[in-house]
């Protein structure tokens, strides 16, 4: 649940500089509205949901939050809110891993190191008094959905959900003692080069479609709930043994489900199946940045309407996941998945593909990406901290 009964103290780093727990509405206000304000002007920032940012912040209902405590602080220097930040502790996450592991998201900071300083004290103070050891971030607000900070790839906008930050952040950050942790990449690839694939991929995808008689077909529109649910599952044993990773919780599988329904293209989904039971999920979302950065942020009363109606103009698709049953995942299966969104996504008119998030640990999926031509476009960095 979201910690809204510990302690109110607050932490001052000077007698212009205060950083308080969020309490009141007037102070939810003022943390989402600094984002808004810090952004003014630049080309590249994409408003984001607010509905949806107000529920993750922790101020609305999240299912995250049934296993989760957070706690949000504002700082402000001579009465004006100058920065934010979360503090989170993710009790699924420490059992999982067996740690006692804090975190921090939602940052967002003016250019002064005594202001971000001020709230990662105030942070730190009250992750140590739930019991935390250590500190990882940024992630809004776990890894299963926006995480990092961006650290290169600043001069385009963030494809759909990608986090998007000033360029100093990482300087603030690293400045309060945090330390680099581990990279996550977003690679861009044209359609071009994704039909005119390296022989030896071409090869492994033809095999193992042989060797296992795999199918492969989109998300069928008149069992929806059924496949979306069988993607999530997928997804959540596909993971087990990534870096980090903590499953989704069934309340959480169920939000997400809803979620998606409302932006999925079938078309550009695969579900890939062995004697008709489902063993890898392919889903690719379109880029519908491309629009939201025109509808600020807001989808009522005829937002969703616009995204809808919109869609058939996006030319970008964020290939979000290729995931595939453990046992099956030495075999080109997440190659054989893909393969079958291909030609659906030429005939939607799409143009780049960018693959996002990938592990700089996961050698494997790197290795396959660029070998199919795929460039680095953006490098999203998580830190960690003692505390």
């Amino acid at each position: 649940m979201n910690d809204s009964t510990t302690t109110t103290s607050t932490a001052t780093t000077s007698a212009a500089i205060q950083c308080a727990p969020v309490q009141s509405w007037s102070d939810r206000r003022a943390f989402l509205k600094l984002e808004r304000e810090l952004y003014k002007g630049d080309p590249n920032w994409v408003t984001p949901l607010w509905s949806e940012r107000k529920q993750l912040c922790g101020f609305g209902s999240h299912p995250f939050y049934n296993d989760a405590d957070s706690r949000a602080f504002l700082a402000r220097k001579n009465g004006r809110v100058v920065g934010r930040v979360v503090a989170i502790v993710n009790h699924a996450h420490n059992r999982h891993h067996n740690e006692q592991r804090g975190f921090f998201g939602f940052f967002e900071c003016i250019d002064d190191a005594d202001v971000s300083r001020g709230l990662f004290d105030a942070a730190a103070d009250w992750l140590r008094e739930q019991g935390m050891t250590d500190v990882r971030g940024p992630v809004n607000p776990s890894l299963n959905y926006e995480v990092g900070l961006l650290v290169d790839g600043f001069d385009t906008p963030p494809t759909f959900l990608i986090p998007y930050n000033h360029a100093y952040y990482g300087d603030l950050i690293e400045a309060c003692g945090f330390e680099k942790c581990q990279d996550v990449f977003c690679y861009d690839a044209t359609i071009d080069q994704l039909a005119t694939v390296d022989p030896k991929l071409k090869f492994v995808i033809e095999e193992s479609t042989r060797r296992f008689k795999v199918t492969c077909r989109p998300i069928d529109r008149s069992r929806f709930d059924e496949d979306v649910q069988a993607f999530l599952r997928i997804y959540n044993e596909s993971l087990q043994r990534t870096w980090g990773y903590v499953p989704m919780s069934h309340e959480e599988l169920v939000h997400q489900s809803k979620q998606l329904k409302l932006l999925i293209v079938p078309e550009l989904t695969s579900i890939a199946e062995i004697d008709g039971e489902p063993v890898g999920a392919g889903f690719g979302l379109l880029d519908f940045n491309q629009l939201l950065i025109k509808m600020n942020g807001h989808l009522l009363p005829f937002g969703w309407l616009k995204l809808w109606l919109g869609k058939r103009k996006i030319d970008r698709l964020r290939l979000v996941s290729t995931n595939v049953l453990p046992k099956y995942q030495s075999w080109g299966l997440g190659l054989v998945t893909l393969a079958r969104i291909l030609p659906d996504a030429i005939e939607f008119g799409i143009r780049t593909g960018e693959f996002s998030w990938v592990l700089e640990s996961n050698r494997l999926s790197r290795g396959t990406i660029e070998r199919g031509g795929a460039k680095k476009m953006k490098t999203q960095r998580i830190y960690d901290r003692k505390l």
